[in-house]
């Protein structure tokens, strides 16, 4: 005679031995895998029962609270100032010079929404104005909600290609 195993319904979550066991489990995983013998930092993770050490899980007192960024309106005015000197794809050089607290992917990012297209690869080294740059978002934006393809700010590009011929259609008719 076969033995029935237990099914989800059938288990009874509201008794206290129920979770006394389920935490003792728990225990016993953390022990076996949370200290690993070839990374003596994982040692002091958890106790000798299973229990986690709290502090081991805190900053370290000497760590140095990261410092909070804000983008604002100096920040985009930067942006677009490094877009006009230096064209979209020099991100690196934009963050050297005029943004340094802002990665140079964090920057490819915020160009981006500034510009309002995921894909920047038709705009590498182009370089406009804030102006130019406001009349590519609009174009931008444009194309995205005729075609459904203005997602979260920014114009995505579509598996059939409508998005890249009309855009190639744009560009036709009146360059960036």
């Amino acid at each position: 005679m076969a033995t029935q195993q237990p099914t989800q319904s059938s288990i009874d979550t509201s008794s206290s031995e129920f979770w006394r066991q389920k935490q003792e489990w728990i225990k016993q995983m953390r022990l076996q895998f949370s200290r690993r013998p070839e990374f003596p930092e994982t040692h002091s993770m958890v106790d000798d029962e299973g229990m986690l050490n709290q502090e081991y899980f805190q900053p370290p007192k000497d760590a140095v609270p990261a410092v909070e960024r804000k983008w604002g309106d100096d920040e985009k005015r930067k942006l677009l100032e490094g877009i006009e000197k230096y064209g979209i794809g020099h991100f690196r050089e934009i963050s050297e010079t005029l943004l340094p607290q802002w990665s140079g992917n964090d920057l490819r990012m915020k160009t981006i929404r500034v510009m309002g297209r995921q894909n920047l690869q038709l705009y590498k080294d182009w370089r406009g104005n804030a102006e130019s740059v406001q009349r590519e978002y609009e174009r931008n934006k444009e194309i995205g909600l005729r075609l459904g393809a203005w997602k979260g700010g920014a114009l995505v590009y579509d598996d059939d290609g409508l998005v890249l011929q009309a855009i190639e259609e744009s560009n036709k008719a009146n360059p960036p």
